[in-house]
Order: C-alpha cells, then sequence, then structure tokens
C-alpha cells in the first residue's frame, strides 16, 4: 500500500454519497451554463434547471412496451448511480477513503465492465428495436473505449509500482503523473468520457437511432439513468485526479479541498469538451481506438517502464 496510510473515517460513506450528489448537481448546472451561453439565456436558468427537470421527471408518468422486461430495465438506469458510488469508493479524498485496499485501480476497471452490463439491460429490457441497436451499438463500441483505458491505468500502475489508488497519489508528491504520462491522461480521459456515454461518445444515445438505448425510458427511470450518467462522469474526474493531477497535493488548502477543487476543474474541461467536440460514428471510433489509442497505449507503458526500472 505505500508509505501513506489512509484511514477510513466513520461516516465517510454518508459523506461520499453527499459529495456525490453534489457534483452531479454541479456538472448538470456546468452543462447548462455552456448551453445558456449558446443559445443567450440567462444563465441563472441553468442554476434552476437541474431541479425544474428533476422535479418534471419524477412527475412524469412511467410508459413501458409490451412485454419489457421492467427488472432488468429498471437495474440498467438505476444501476448508473450504483456504479458510480462504488467507482468513488476507491478514491481518497485527503486522508480519508471508504474502500483502501491494495488493488483499486482494478476495482475501478472492474466498475467499468459493469457499464457494458448496465447499458446492455437498458437497451434490451425496453423490448423496442431502437433501444436494443443502442445497447448493442455500445457493447461494439465499449470494447475500442475500455482496451486502451487499461493501457492508461497500467502506465500509472507502473508509475506508482502498485495497483493501490492510496499509493499511486503518493506517488506524485513530487510529480504529478500527467507531466510525464500525457498520452496515459489523454486516452485515460477517452474513456471515461465514453463510459459516461457524454459529447462524442454518445452515439448509443444517437438521433438516428431515436436516442438508442433511452428511447422508452420515461418518468424517475429516465431520471435515474441520466444522473447516473452524470454520476459516472464525476467519478472518473475524480479518478483523473487521484491518477494523474496527484491527488490532494497542493499549497495553503486542505488535502480534500485541493482534491474537490481538482475535480471541479476536470469535470467542467470533460463537459466542455463534450459539447465542442461532435459526435462520432461509431465505425470510425471503433478504427481510432484500435489501431492509433491501443498503439499509443503500449507505447506509454513502455516509455514509464524504463523510467521506473532506471530510477
Amino acid at each position: 500500500m505505500g508509505d501513506t496510510v489512509f484511514e477510513v473515517a466513520p461516516g465517510w460513506a454518508f459523506v461520499a454519497v453527499a459529495l456525490l450528489g453534489g457534483l452531479i448537481y454541479l456538472g448538470a448546472v456546468i452543462n447548462g451554463l455552456l448551453a445558456t451561453r449558446a443559445t443567450g439565456r440567462a444563465p441563472s436558468a441553468a442554476l434552476r434547471w437541474p431541479v425544474a427537470e428533476a422535479a418534471r421527471l419524477l412527475r412524469q408518468r412511467r410508459r413501458s412496451t409490451v412485454s419489457a422486461d421492467s427488472l432488468l430495465w429498471r437495474i440498467g438506469g438505476a444501476g448508473m448511480l450504483i456504479v458510480a458510488a462504488l467507482k468513488i469508493a476507491v478514491i481518497p479524498l485527503g486522508q480519508w477513503t471508504l474502500f483502501d485496499f491494495d488493488a483499486g485501480l482494478v476495482w475501478f476497471n472492474a466498475m467499468d465492465t459493469l457499464v457494458w452490463a448496465l447499458i446492455w439491460l437498458v437497451g434490451w429490457g425496453g423490448n423496442s428495436a431502437h433501444a436494443l441497436v443502442g445497447g448493442y451499438r455500445f457493447l461494439a463500441l465499449a470494447v475500442a473505449y475500455e482496451l486502451p483505458l487499461m493501457f492508461a491505468l497500467i502506465a500509472t500502475a507502473v508509475g506508482a509500482e502498485s495497483l493501490n489508488v492510496g499509493s499511486i497519489v503518493a506517488a506524485q508528491a513530487d510529480l504529478w503523473f500527467v507531466v510525464w504520462m500525457p498520452v496515459a491522461f489523454l486516452i485515460y480521459s477517452v474513456g471515461a468520457v465514453a463510459f459516461s456515454v457524454w459529447g462524442p461518445f454518445a452515439s448509443a444515445l444517437a438521433p438516428d437511432i431515436a436516442g438508442g438505448a433511452t428511447t422508452e425510458l420515461s418518468g424517475v427511470d429516465r431520471l435515474l439513468f441520466f444522473a447516473g450518467r452524470y454520476g459516472v462522469l464525476v467519478a472518473g474526474a475524480a479518478f483523473a485526479v487521484a491518477l494523474f493531477f496527484g491527488g490532494g497535493f497542493g499549497p495553503l488548502l486542505p488535502e480534500w479541498a485541493w482534491f474537490l477543487v481538482k475535480t471541479v476543474l476536470v469535470l467542467a474541461a470533460f463537459i466542455w469538451a463534450g459539447r465542442k467536440l461532435p459526435l462520432i460514428r461509431p465505425e470510425q471510433f471503433m478504427e481510432v481506438g484500435w489501431v492509433l489509442l491501443i498503439p499509443a497505449g503500449i507505447v506509454q507503458d513502455l516509455v514509464v517502464a524504463l523510467v521506473v526500472v532506471n530510477r
């Protein structure tokens, strides 16, 4: 686990869930602010929009298609929020973490594989052609996201000589990994945004298939799914801070405050990039993932390994 000891604070689980909820709301506000700039609406509308939209969906009656598998459908929709909470469980906030075990990096990657299943369940459970196409589209694309992401995670593990997230943070006390692992960070960012089905990687929910996996979602089911998307994006931003930006290291402020500041900045960057970049056609990204990102990730891992061996 390294020299740094991370304690489990009593009640940290409740604090972590509250922080996740607050960052989900903040992410929706940031997205709303970017939207108001494009439409010319008052910025104050962005502050009200998440609450107003949540209230609207809570009032909306749940629809269901004929012969829908409601259990699988709703597990897929609500599961995104659960996965986001499980991801942040291994991230140290200053000196506190919920589950500080040696394979925290593997845990994060395992949660990404659950996202595969959850998006597919949403597409399958609704018993709708467009939703099913969206679910299978995500499965096909997720391989092109996951393999490069694994190589990016391996780079940080090799650099810290540990799979423990706290040890990876401690290894950046003198130099952030983003400085000498920029390719790994870029590949990680693509994977984190893609597993949130966000921005240019949202083809599983695209208009050409009438909303894809979410076509038939309504009411609280739709609210939980889209809140879960923001939650997975928040967890991805928080993990980026732990893996590449030194966690809570910084001057003057407490470690937990620095961690939150960095997380908000990375989250804002992810949301901004997601809005600025156009939707990528599935076959185009699969080519980029297999032909460009995987070889680039392997080269980055080799460079990091050579640096570590020659220290």
